[in-house]
């Protein structure tokens, strides 16, 4: 279609050139012969030819035949401009349904529509999006089978919400492993890249990002791993969920927008969170004591539904995956990071207790937290993947992108 709108337009702009050309050598006896005559230079005659013994025009002025070329290129060059904007014109419109579970004041709501109108503007406007926020198509944790399902085209996913489906993504959980969202960002995203396409399958994998380092937030102050036993604790994921397993707690599943609940009915005792979204969620509200010790993050992946993204044109898909990258995953997560560190100042007020732990109470923590990477191995080498390689990976990727603890 497009070759053949090419040579549409060429062979008219051909034609027009050729008249001009005929135009310009017309007989003597043409009706434009005395406006030939009036304009002619010297070696010119009345009739438009060459006086004798005179080269013709093109030979006696050769820039003007380099003119002559070189507004035809120009003619060429506009062809096949118009004939790539009529080809993007052609594709299909196309609305994607974003959706988050995320409250409408969250951060990472506007980088979502950021790269949604970046996906527009390259698109020529053939692909359009809609966004909805806090659980309007569906539960935090059906995200990702909403994508699958097409419920929404787009879908904002923990997978930690669902413990045992995906045990790759479950290792980047464990606890000091990351010390900020934005490199991290990166370094999760280009590590997992490998295991997507296998643990993700229902979906197209677009990119994988992290929230800047979560903690504890408490009834009560605690220090010491042992002080975990008997509580209960909300986990961010469930890989955090075998840690307080491990320490002797209680887990209480609850998702994000949740959580305040939980905590304030005594549901729940503790919740590991990141700072600024406390604030957020008015979880502050409801707890006490923050224990200030980047213990953990929590993996996220953006994700499409497979059969939209098979649907579109070449061009759009094209769009689409200058737009599931590591640059993106990181460019998404940073507003998002520098909201969660953020949070500390707000926290740090009266009412409120943000407290560090001594160098011997963080040992004590890695410590008594080492065994949770060993229960990871194993759910992971189930699943059939070497745990090693998976976190030698992980670890590499955050030295390379200076995201490690």
């Amino acid at each position: 279609m497009l070759l053949f709108g090419m040579f549409a337009v060429i062979s008219t702009l051909g034609v027009v050139w050729i008249e001009i050309e005929q135009r310009q050598a017309a007989p003597a006896n043409c009706s434009q012969c005395g406006e030939i005559a009036r304009y002619a230079p010297p070696h010119i005659q009345s009739n438009g030819t060459a006086k004798p013994g005179e080269a013709s025009r093109r030979y006696q002025y050769p820039e003007e035949e380099n003119m002559i070329g070189a507004r035809w290129l120009g003619l060429c060059t506009l062809a096949l401009g118009l004939c790539m904007g009529s080809a993007i014109a052609q594709d299909k419109h196309i609305d994607l349904k974003l959706a988050t579970w995320l409250p409408p004041q969250h951060p990472l709501n506007p980088s979502f529509q950021a790269w949604a109108e970046d996906i527009k503007k390259a698109s020529g406007g053939t692909i359009g999006f809609a966004l909805f926020p806090s659980e309007q198509l569906g539960k935090a944790f059906d995200h990702y089978d909403m994508a699958r399902d097409a419920i929404a085209d787009f879908a904002y996913v923990n997978p930690g919400y669902q413990p045992g489906r995906f045990p790759v993504m479950a290792g980047a959980s464990l606890p000091f492993l990351f010390s900020n969202g934005k490199s991290g960002s990166a370094a999760i995203d280009a590590w997992y890249r490998q295991y997507a396409a296998k643990e993700m399958k229902d979906v197209h994998f677009c990119f994988a990002f992290v929230h800047d380092p979560g903690a504890f937030h408490l009834h009560k102050k605690i220090v010491l791993p042992d002080e975990v036993r008997g509580m209960k604790v909300r986990p961010a994921t469930s890989t955090i969920g075998q840690m307080v397993t491990l320490l002797g707690g209680t887990n209480v599943q609850a998702s994000a927008p949740e959580a305040r609940d939980m905590l304030e009915r005594g549901v729940a005792d503790a919740i590991t969170f990141p700072w600024g979204s406390i604030v957020l969620f008015g979880i502050d509200k409801v707890v006490k004591y923050h224990m200030d010790l980047p213990l953990y993050t929590t993996p996220f992946v953006w994700v499409m539904n497979q059969a939209k993204y098979d649907a579109m044109s070449a061009a759009q898909k094209k769009v689409i995956d200058a737009h599931c990258t590591t640059e993106w995953a990181e460019k998404v997560a940073a507003p998002w990071a520098d909201f969660e560190f953020a949070g500390h100042a707000k926290l740090t007020v009266p009412g409120h207790e943000v407290y560090k732990l001594t160098s011997d109470q963080v040992a004590a923590w890695r410590k008594a937290v080492a065994p949770a990477e060993t229960q990871w191995a194993n759910d992971a080498r189930k699943a059939g993947y070497d745990p090693k390689a998976v976190l030698d990976g992980l670890k590499q990727s955050l030295t390379k992108y200076k995201a490690g603890f």
